[in-house]
């Protein structure tokens, strides 16, 4: 009897013996199961972070090196302009020696999203120690950059980018908004066999397309010769402008997005075109406000700056008291600034 009852006690010392150790193994199975998992963890923790350190200093360099191009390019801004981003908008012809038929500044106050927009006359005439002839052609001369340049000294004003369309592509993109209405103020009749262009559009309102559009713009009148086409242009960007703020625009912004992400050129980078998409994304309804470039034309049928009057209006086009939020004191861009362009309709 005392034997079996000291069998038994071994064998329940055994069995428990036998689960202590299982117990320990388990632990220690545990402990290093936990410690690969946690090597591992470190291990891609710290590659993680090498690969996020490494990005961020090519990103802290790209952002470095954008905002020394555009040091470069800009120089030093007058404070008056910091809350303003002015973008060339060049409109060239397909030539073998390609000009800006149309040349338009574009500003836009980042404030409070209103445009302004300065149409300069293709004609107009650049005398400068280094320059001599009209602005239109420029661009053949010396490429979008030295258009740029030569536009800005004329202005007394920065200009952040610049935006190129020729004429196929700017029909596509009107063609992609489902064309304009627009009141043609007389009627059009024109042929030019060597230039292919025909134009024949009615007087009246009239829904033009891409193409139709293009001729529009391009028409030149006996009575006002440039000046009327000047004048066309800023009725169409208005026309334009009204067009884009439409609700129906909406479903057809990926295709606009389209056209100028790979048939337009630009300056724009990266993250310039983050800046431009938030501005126009506070683009005030209000109509813009459009301006002729001061000056007169001369019996050669160019146009020559008035650097006088060009300066006084441009002093109004970006007071420097828009810097500081309005209070109550009104708004002082409610009436058109002197020299504006209008059209009888």
């Amino acid at each position: 009897m005392a034997n079996t009852t000291k069998k038994n006690i071994d064998k329940k010392r055994k069995a428990l013996q036998r689960r202590n150790r299982m117990k320990v193994f388990r632990l220690i199975f545990t402990l290093v199961i936990l410690g690969t998992l946690l090597s591992m963890v470190l291990f891609v923790g710290y590659g993680i972070y090498n690969a996020g350190t490494r990005v961020y200093n090519e990103f802290a360099d790209m952002y470095q090196g954008y905002n020394d191009r555009r040091t470069a390019r800009t120089g030093t801004v007058d404070p008056k302009f910091e809350s303003y981003t002015n973008v060339l908008i060049l409109g060239v012809d397909d030539s073998e020696e390609p000009e800006a038929d149309t040349i338009l500044l574009l500003s836009f106050s980042n404030e409070t999203g209103k445009v302004r927009i300065i149409s300069i006359p293709r004609d107009t005439m650049i005398t400068s120690r280094n320059v001599s002839g009209k602005i239109g052609e420029l661009y053949g001369r010396g490429g979008a950059n030295f258009l740029v340049r030569e536009v800005s000294k004329l202005l007394g004003v920065p200009i952040h980018q610049y935006v190129i369309i020729d004429m196929q592509t700017f029909a596509e993109l009107i063609d992609v908004l489902g064309g304009l209405d627009i009141y043609v103020e007389e009627n059009m009749d024109y042929e030019d066999e060597a230039a292919g262009l025909s134009i024949h559009i009615g007087q009246g309102y009239q829904h033009l397309s891409g193409e139709d559009v293009q001729k529009y713009l391009r028409w030149r009148g006996e009575k006002l010769g440039d000046m009327g086409r000047v004048q066309r242009q800023q009725k169409f960007i208005k026309a334009l402008y009204a067009k884009v703020l439409q609700l129906e625009t909406l479903p057809k912004l990926p295709a606009i997005a389209d056209i100028f992400r790979n048939k337009m050129e630009t300056s724009a980078e990266i993250f310039d075109s983050a800046h431009l998409a938030n501005v126009l994304r506070k683009m005030n309804s209000d109509p813009p406000t459009t301006l002729l470039l001061p000056g007169s034309e001369n019996v050669d049928g160019a146009w020559v700056p008035n650097v006088a009057e060009i300066e006084a209006r441009m002093s109004e086009l970006f007071p420097l008291h828009e810097l500081v939020p309005k209070s109550d004191e009104g708004d002082a861009d409610s009436e058109p600034i002197g020299g504006e362009v209008t059209t009888n309709e």
